[in-house]
């Protein structure tokens, strides 16, 4: 962030467009001089008499004009640019740990930007991405993970999504990480004693206490590494690629599933000659739906591009759907799919089950022997699709929703540093066994509680905080 991190700043809170409320929000040393520039209380007292965390009402307007202008006058309502609630909350006991004062008046875009500009005008500047957050890590409010599942709550996209970032929002995962950081620290301290004392022969830690201690906190890790799989799905959605040759249904399948038209469905082969992907949530689960080009041999290197790219969606996707026409005898284009080695892992789904079944599954499973069945469907007919919702939900969640205990690791950085941990541990416990010295066991040790450190933000760098806050919105 370029702008100073001891300046005043403002900037509209709520999402672009009209809307019934808009929120300007301001934070800073000055955050309280500056809003009573452009509010005047309808009580008549000062901004600066306000009880901290109370609305009151009140009149906006540009720098100056409402002090300029005697209430109940002819020409008032040219110098007042909207009513509004205002709230005054004084840092600490704020979001930032700033003075903070927010402005909820009409939620039209024009309103809303008058009285930024008013503000800026009044000695304010613009936030940058992620200022507020950034603030409130810097002063304390929030540490680093808490920071991002603010992002996580508002990027949300089911229930369980939800829930999850709420929960790191309110500090559990902070807490797993430093329960876990600090027996690293003291085991730590305890070898770094040794090495300090080593010529007066002191034991200050035995080495099965060292090891047993070693033991759990790798147990704990190894969780936490192994959850990332299934956070990351719920923090940025499960790929899901529907694949087949043309005209057995993938598009008619994506819009059963979105419930919407979402897809144009033709009966002209190669209608489909792009992906479309689409967000929905099977079971809480969020899925990003991926309709692909049909898999055929062509000429036209327009529908061979789409070709190539539904083989990346297959390579990339988390679950595959082979989709079949049930009403035809296996082509072979469909042989060429089937035979592919991803094949075995994926659903295979056969469509248009409301039209006399041409095909055997028996010979669609020599053919293909699949892990999990084959699934019939009508995607006109909304045959079979709570079977397909439910297989699916089974295959992304093997142990389902509720079935994990404790935290979940949702985040690539975390996922990272957890990874790096796990390493360091695994490598001092080694190093114990073998009877190697205290020193390289102490490197390993601060290897993984530095990895950890770098979670919650106890050890980061500039580079990492503006990368993280750069993925806010500006107002937040």
């Amino acid at each position: 962030m370029h702008g100073a991190l001891d300046d005043t700043i403002c900037a509209i809170a709520t999402p672009p467009g009209e809307g019934g409320i808009g929120v300007v929000r301001i934070s800073g040393l000055q955050a309280v001089d500056v809003a009573s520039q452009v509010v005047r209380l309808r009580s008549g007292k000062s901004l600066h008499d306000l009880q901290t965390h109370v609305m009151a009402l009140a009149d906006v307007g540009s720098p100056g004009a409402l002090q300029t202008v005697p209430r109940g006058t002819e020409s008032r309502p040219h110098a007042v640019l909207d009513e509004a609630l205002v709230v005054v909350m004084k840092g600490p006991h704020s979001y930032t740990g700033e003075d903070v004062v927010e402005v909820q008046c009409h939620g039209g875009p024009v309103v809303l930007d008058q009285l930024c500009l008013g503000l800026i005008s009044a000695g304010t500047r613009l936030a940058e991405p992620g200022e507020f957050t950034k603030r409130a890590f810097l002063n304390g409010r929030l540490d680093l993970a808490q920071a991002e599942a603010v992002l996580d709550t508002i990027r949300a996209k089911t229930a369980r999504s939800l829930a999850i970032a709420q929960s790191q929002r309110r500090g559990e995962l902070s807490r797993e990480v430093e329960e876990t950081r600090s027996a690293l620290v003291v085991a730590l301290a305890h070898i770094e004693a040794a090495l300090d004392f080593a010529e007066e022969d002191i034991a200050f830690v035995r080495q099965d206490e060292l090891l047993r201690l070693l033991d759990e906190t790798l147990s704990k890790l190894r969780g936490l590494v192994q959850s990332g799989q299934e956070g990351r799905i719920w923090r940025e959605g499960a790929a899901v690629a529907i694949l087949g040759r043309p005209n057995v249904g993938k598009s008619s399948l994506m819009n059963a599933l979105l419930r919407s038209d979402r897809a144009i469905v033709t009966p002209i082969p190669g209608t489909t000659r792009d992906m479309l992907e689409e967000v929905v949530s099977i079971h809480g689960i969020p899925v990003r739906l991926f309709d692909t080009a049909g898999i055929r041999a062509t000429d036209d290197p327009v529908e061979a591009e789409g070709i190539r790219r539904s083989h990346l969606a297959w390579e990339d996707a988390d679950l595959a759907l082979i989709l079949l026409d049930g009403s035809q005898p296996l082509l072979e284009s469909d042989r060429l799919l089937l035979r592919r080695q991803e094949a075995a892992q994926a659903l295979l789904v056969v469509n248009k089950c409301d039209l006399p079944s041409r095909i055997s599954k028996e010979d669609l499973i020599r053919v293909c022997p699949v892990n999990a069945g084959v699934l019939d469907i009508s995607a006109k007919m909304q045959i079979g699709l709570d079977g397909l919702r439910d297989a699916i939900s089974s295959r992304l969640m093997p142990r389902g929703l509720e079935s994990r205990e404790g935290v979940l690791v949702t985040n690539l950085r975390h996922a990272a540093a957890f990874e790096r941990a796990l390493q360091g541990v695994e490598q001092a416990r080694q190093s114990v066994e073998a009877g190697m010295a205290g020193e390289l066991v102490a490197m390993d040790l601060r290897i993984a509680a530095d990895a950890l450190g770098e979670i919650t933000g106890a050890i980061t760098t500039d580079e990492i905080l503006e990368r993280i806050f750069a993925e806010f919105c500006i107002g937040k």
